[in-house]
């Protein structure tokens, strides 16, 4: 009768102990599970910080919309609609509206990043050379709320920017790109937007 008394006894034992180390188990990928998802949330956004402007609000299409704060903008007057996310090449210019900041910082307020970049201040080659790296940093993320669009007021090759950030690259640097992408994409006034 002991004998069945302690085999019972240590068998609760057991299952209490097993339980225990179960839910500390659970507690503790629980605990780690919220503490990346409060470090993702919340790590700072990277690239040079330019105030949002006041007047973020919907003009007509075709208006000018500028001016903006920065070159390229980052934030401000925009239209009602926007540009497809993907890559954009200079000839592709001569068919889209006249004004396209009207359309890439609504872009910009649903979280997109842009890369803005000037082949002008280049050879031929290292703008092919600068096209492709800008399409395997797309490609990398699938190109999911990214655009890379030709301006040519740019004084360097790149400009890559997401709401109230610029990071300007006199070489472009694709780790640097990522890291952009990474820390800015979808941290705007409409992130849920497609």
């Amino acid at each position: 009768m002991r004998s069945k008394n302690r085999a019972e006894s240590n068998s609760k034992r057991k299952r209490r102990r097993n339980s225990r180390l179960l839910w500390g188990a659970i507690a503790v990928i629980g605990v780690g599970v919220l503490g990346y998802a409060l470090w993702v949330a919340f790590r700072p956004s990277y690239g040079e910080s330019i105030p949002v402007m006041a007047d973020s609000n919907h003009v007509n299409e075709g208006e000018d919309p500028g001016p903006y704060n920065s070159n390229p903008p980052t934030s401000g007057p925009h239209y009602v609609n926007e540009f497809n996310a993907g890559f954009y090449d200079e000839s592709d210019i001569d068919s889209l509206p006249e004004y396209p900041e009207g359309f890439l910082v609504h872009n910009l307020e649903h979280g997109y990043v842009i890369f803005w970049y000037n082949c002008n201040v280049l050879d031929p080659q290292s703008c092919t050379n600068l096209k492709n790296q800008i399409k395997s940093v797309m490609d990398k993320f699938n190109s999911v709320k990214l655009i890379a669009f030709p301006w040519e007021s740019l004084k360097v090759p790149v400009v890559m920017t997401s709401w109230g950030k610029l990071q300007e690259f006199k070489e472009f640097d694709e780790g640097q790109a990522a890291t952009f992408v990474e820390r800015n994409r979808n941290r705007s006034p409409e992130p849920n937007a497609p």
